[in-house]
């Protein structure tokens, strides 16, 4: 069994000791070699340690997990953030590629955690997953958490080899495909993420998104029509046209209203 190095960070003595307890009973390939109370305190043991993983708490006194990240050179490391964050935060979380963990942490949740981490890390130490973009997805959740607004800017997704950061703006609709999605972009290549679309509809709980059908996001802005003329259908900019279920229908009619008011 490959095992793995790690520090734990988190202002709260409790949290350290209990996450500390059930690595050491639920995750054995994990050795944790030193606790951090503070993010200065984390910077001294990367100095004296050779470390793989790092469990960080975001919310701390003085210098947060983020601001702790932008001093060290973050894309060596996994990073599992450990956090009790208001259910914006989650959302920005979800929407990286970035592992974290709920407080009080569960050991489901906890193995799970690890066994994305190190999936994800063997991969980068193999060349097969760019360094670069684990970076940019850790920037990107940093950018999304602290927005003043509570919409998602950027989505990390997940696929079978790796992940892409994209703007939320470029999605012109997403496609359940069993347990993954398909996404559509504007100008792009499709994408297949392994998220279920229940997944995305969670992250991008913004007004311009709307589930039309049980299988169906789209992206609002590019809605170029509706008919009901043989069936409820929308068609978008590029020409696609999707069913509406007859359920959703009034639903879509108020979500629409801020866009046009031809349907009153």
């Amino acid at each position: 069994m490959k095992k793995y190095r790690a520090i734990i960070i988190d202002d709260e003595r409790n949290v350290r000791e209990v996450l500390e307890l059930l690595l050491s009973q639920f995750c054995k390939e994990v050795e944790v070699v030193a606790l951090a109370s503070s993010a200065a305190e984390g910077r001294e043991l990367l100095k004296k340690h050779f470390i793989d993983f790092i469990f960080l708490d975001i919310s701390m006194p003085k210098e947060d997990g983020f601001t702790f990240l932008t001093t060290i050179p973050k894309e060596n490391y996994s990073i599992i953030f450990v956090t009790a964050f208001e259910v914006y935060a989650l959302r920005a979380l979800k929407a990286s590629a970035i592992d974290y963990l709920l407080k009080p942490v569960s050991p489901q949740d906890l193995v799970e955690a690890v066994n994305k981490a190190s999936h994800y890390h063997e991969q980068r130490q193999a060349g097969l997953h760019d360094k670069q973009i684990y970076q940019e997805s850790l920037d990107n959740l940093n950018e999304n958490i602290r927005r003043t607004s509570k919409n998602i800017s950027k989505i990390t997704v997940s696929e079978q080899f790796g992940f892409q950061i994209i703007n939320t703006s470029d999605i012109v609709y997403l496609e359940a495909d069993s347990n993954y999605t398909l996404l559509h972009l504007n100008g792009s290549k499709n994408i297949l993420a392994t998220r279920t679309l229940g997944d995305f509809e969670k992250i991008l709980e913004q007004p311009e998104f709307f589930r039309i059908h049980k299988s169906v996001l789209i992206n609002l802005n590019y809605l170029k029509a509706y008919s009901s003329y043989q069936g409820n259908m929308v068609t978008l900019h590029d020409g696609t046209t999707l069913n509406i279920s007859r359920r959703r229908l009034n639903d879509f009619r108020e979500a629409i209203q801020h866009l046009t008011k031809s349907l009153d």
